[in-house]
């Protein structure tokens, strides 16, 4: 018998096994209970502060000690987390449990930090509104940003029962799953219930994260799965769908029919960050024909022998989508060479190239014209 590895029996009578905890997260925690330590799940974040829930309640806790110089290893909801015992007041986080995932953002500062949404999530719940117009160069930026964090994205199309008739609906449906190969797409509707059951068995296991534009319905699903108004709702804008009232915090629910939530604030900016594997995976099609061009460093513009090109003529790839994904590309690589000074030298070395090899094509026009 394996004496260092709790029977899944303890941790499925756990009180906090209906937040997720199991016999990996009993086994991480070890060290710390042996300190003395209390186990516990973050369900909010608030001004240096947050509510943790542990086998005695949830409880308030300052997290001064988990290195708040680090924007990576700030507390964030979803967080498991080893805090003082009973009687200390005030009573702090000491430190986290490894994140098994993580779902992180660019954030809008000069240096170029990673914003951590969510922690330990199992599946990112993309939430698109149909009531206006499908941007799907954003879902693709937040399908990136979902693979990337080690999730399973599922794309949700939201208000569904505003489309006209079901063929209208299918067609709706064709184009994001075109935008999202391997990603489930679902469209439901708050006000029928069309969907619902099969988004609500989807989420029953594991951790979720609601994640969308403001306006594209969050809060009205989380109140829907966990079948109370817990989330405050208003009527969106005619004009462009947007709520008047957003989720300002991220709040962790449990759901009754198993399963946690995060719901998260109505996201304006989804910039990348270290984004470069989940990219390859939301345009899965593209880097599989890119293997097949005819110079390993294809830049698929105007090479001879470029697959990628080759497919768009031929009316197999969207045009549509090559430029999205340079646009990915190149921002993804943008915000890695702020950081990473052996990247910027790549860059710069691959500038100088094509540079260079632009020059000698002149050249070579020039003298077949002389």
């Amino acid at each position: 018998m394996n004496l260092s590895s709790p029977p899944a029996s303890s941790a499925s009578s756990h009180p906090l096994a209906p937040y997720g905890w199991d016999a990996g997260w009993e086994s991480e925690f070890a060290p710390h209970a042996e300190r003395g330590l209390l186990p516990g799940r973050v369900v909010r974040v608030d001004r240096g502060q947050c509510d943790v829930v542990t086998p005695g309640g949830v409880v308030r806790a300052d997290t001064e000690f988990v290195v708040p110089r680090d924007p990576m290893r700030v507390v964030c909801t979803g967080d498991w987390a080893a805090l003082d015992p009973e009687g200390g007041d005030p009573r702090y986080v000491r430190t986290l449990l490894p994140r098994r995932t993580a779902f992180v953002r660019s954030t809008s500062s000069k240096r170029s930090e990673g914003q951590i949404l969510a922690a330990n999530v199992d599946h990112a719940v993309v939430a698109v509104s149909l009531a206006v117009e499908l941007d799907l160069g954003r879902i693709e930026r937040f399908l990136a940003l979902a693979w990337e964090s080690g999730a399973q994205p599922l794309v949700v199309l939201t208000k569904a029962d505003l489309v006209a008739d079901a063929v209208g609906l299918s067609y709706l449906v064709q184009d994001v799953e075109t935008t999202a190969p391997g990603v489930p797409v679902l469209p439901v509707s708050a006000l029928t219930g069309d969907g619902l059951d099969v988004l609500a068995a989807t989420v029953a296991g594991g951790t979720s994260v609601l994640l969308g534009q403001s306006g594209a319905g969050k809060s009205t699903l989380a109140n829907t799965l966990i079948g109370a108004d817990v989330m405050d709702v208003r009527h969106n804008r005619d004009v462009d769908g947007k709520g008047r009232h957003t989720t300002t915090t991220r709040n962790l629910l449990v759901l009754p029919g198993g399963g946690v939530l995060i719901d998260t604030p109505g996201l304006r900016g989804v910039g990348l960050y270290d984004a470069g594997n989940g990219v390859g995976q939301v345009f899965a099609e593209i880097e599989g024909l890119a293997e097949r061009c005819r110079f390993q460093d294809c830049g698929h513009d105007s090479e001879p022998g470029c697959a990628v090109l080759a497919a768009i003529d031929a009316g197999e790839l969207p045009e549509r989508r090559l430029e999205s994904y340079r646009k990915l590309v190149r921002e993804n690589q943008w915000i890695a060479a702020k950081t990473d000074a052996r990247v910027r030298a790549e860059i710069r070395r691959d500038w100088k190239r094509k540079g260079a090899e632009g020059r000698a094509a002149m050249q070579a026009k020039r003298g077949r014209w002389h």
